[in-house]
């Protein structure tokens, strides 16, 4: 991930004159915290380090009227990056690179929002099985036509609960519990084949306890 930063940084300086104030800000911040990311070799703390780069590169400062939720506004980023990804690199990653690793993140019921709801007595287990179905019944289809954007925003999704599950105390440190999903998805936002980020079809050993 030091490579990948470096060569970012070094295309950023080279192009940062002829692009808005705005824009280069977020992606300084942006730098800095995959910067970060990269120093680190604590997954819980890394994983959270390339979040707030995530964000610090799709998030904008618009009116409060104007403003959508957060899911909506990665979603859009997403849409927006694969519009101007000319040399079609975000496909290369998803059908090669993270296909396999895209389909077991998105059979874990533990970045599932649903699995929590029903954890907590919100909905049956049947309930959220079948959301849980649909969810993957929605990535067959995506998987089929090619469509890269809406398969990362459903990615996203799921990162976005582990996200949270970490930010908002919902998880313990170093938890073998959530261990696999962890590395999985800083491995999927680092794009760092180095730490078992690359297309492998087999599970990750989703131990509980």
């Amino acid at each position: 991930m030091q490579a990948i930063h470096a060569t970012l940084k070094d295309r950023h300086r080279a192009t940062r004159e002829g692009l808005p104030a705005g824009l280069n800000l977020r992606v300084h911040r942006a730098l800095s915290w995959l910067q970060r990311a990269a120093q680190c070799d604590d997954p819980d703390a890394r994983f959270i380090f390339l979040w707030i780069a995530f964000n610090a590169a799709y998030a904008q400062d618009i009116p409060p009227q104007q403003r959508l939720s957060e899911q909506d506004s990665f979603r859009a980023f997403l849409h927006k990056l694969h519009g101007l990804n000319a040399h079609r690199r975000l496909d290369d990653l998803v059908w090669h690179s993270f296909s396999g690793p895209i389909r077991i993140l998105l059979d874990n019921p533990y970045v599932f929002e649903s699995f929590w709801s029903f954890q907590r007595g919100e909905i049956d287990a049947t309930t959220w099985q079948e959301r849980l179905a649909a969810g993957k019944r929605k990535a067959a289809i995506l998987l089929a036509q090619g469509h890269t954007p809406e398969l990362l925003a459903l990615v996203f999704q799921r990162i976005y609960t582990l996200r949270n599950q970490l930010m908002h105390g919902g998880a313990t440190w170093n938890s073998t519990t959530n261990r696999a999903q962890v590395q999985d998805c800083a491995n999927l936002m680092g794009h760092d084949r180095t730490r078992g980020g690359g297309n492998h079809d087999g599970p990750s050993g989703h131990s509980v306890g």
